[in-house]
């Protein structure tokens, strides 16, 4: 039985949702979200997620599975996604996996365990208590000075995996990035076929700004309103780009103008962690979309014909 998987990666704004549709329209397949924001119901705008009406339509899996306060963990994610694409397997679908989140993608094509994951709660108290009194940036700097790797790739404003990822050194003595002895170690129960979308930086960033606009005039301040009005506001969602700008702007630390620049900003900024995270797997093949002329149907049509023909 085929084991094919296509997965599509990239930057924040290039283009992987509308690849994935059109690819849908040609392989009958169903779509899972490799988004660590998209899982969070009610976050709807500030996530990007394709509309209800598509999802009507279209199978959807991994969105909206949890609400804006409950805890979700990559080993969660992991478990889930692999249930839903040895089903499709079993159908004899192609699951199209679909997200920029770093950490979702690798989880599935590298053999991670999360299963031994150690924890310590007094020295997490510690480190949150640190956090506390002396800031944020003392808790990174912290990260840094034990593990270099962890520290340029976790989000800096997500203040859970950092601790996190200082309290597996203090436990183990060996840094986070290095725990999983087969992080390099390819996952070959599954024939991953992975394709990359990017853009010459400038028209990413434009489009990225231009995407947020969008996300103002659909009525991005009275979603986060909403949140924080029902849910709690320590809560981890409310930390990711989208949602700690607005919130700043109700807690009056931004001007509405401000926090908008701010989004823009932090968003282009995650976009270029993307893309270095994404270009150490040797195994995607990227499409500049300057290079089809912003044609994802020209994509898609070339990713399909290597798929039919068995080229990847």
């Amino acid at each position: 039985m085929m084991k094919e998987i296509i997965l599509i990666v990239g930057p924040t704004g290039s283009g992987k949702t509308s690849l994935s549709l059109n690819l849908y329209g040609k392989l009958d397949s169903e779509i899972i979200s490799a988004d660590s924001m998209q899982i969070y119901k009610y976050m709807d705008i500030g996530t990007a997620k394709v509309s209800e009406k598509i999802r009507e339509k279209i199978k959807h899996h991994m969105i909206d599975i949890v609400n804006p306060d409950d805890a979700f963990s990559v080993a969660s994610f992991q478990k889930d996604t692999f249930k839903i694409i040895d089903n499709l397997i079993i159908k004899n679908k192609i699951p199209i996996v679909v997200g920029g989140t770093g950490l979702y993608i690798n989880s599935l094509t590298y053999n991670l365990d999360f299963s031994n994951a150690k924890s310590d709660e007094s020295i997490r108290n510690k480190l949150y208590y640190e956090y506390e009194e002396n800031g944020k940036q003392f808790i990174l700097n912290k990260l840094k000075k034990v593990d270099l790797d962890s520290y340029n790739t976790i989000e800096h404003n997500n203040i859970k995996r950092v601790i996190r990822a200082i309290e597996i050194y203090e436990i183990t003595g060996v840094p986070y990035s290095k725990q999983n002895k087969d992080f390099r170690n390819e996952n070959n129960n599954y024939n991953f076929k992975i394709y990359g979308l990017t853009d010459d930086r400038k028209l990413l960033y434009e489009r990225i700004n231009n995407r947020v606009d969008e996300m103002i005039k659909d009525g991005l301040f009275d979603e986060v309103k909403f949140l924080i009005d029902n849910y709690d506001n320590n809560s981890q969602s409310f930390k990711g780009i989208g949602y700690k700008e607005i919130i700043d702007y109700y807690n009056g630390i931004y001007s509405k103008n401000e926090a908008i620049e701010k989004l823009k900003q932090n968003s282009r900024k995650y976009a270029k962690r993307q893309l270095t995270w994404f270009r150490r797997d040797k195994r995607i093949k990227w499409f500049n979309l300057s290079e089809y002329k912003n044609n994802i149907a020209e994509i898609s049509n070339k990713i399909y014909k290597e798929i039919k023909n068995g080229q990847i």
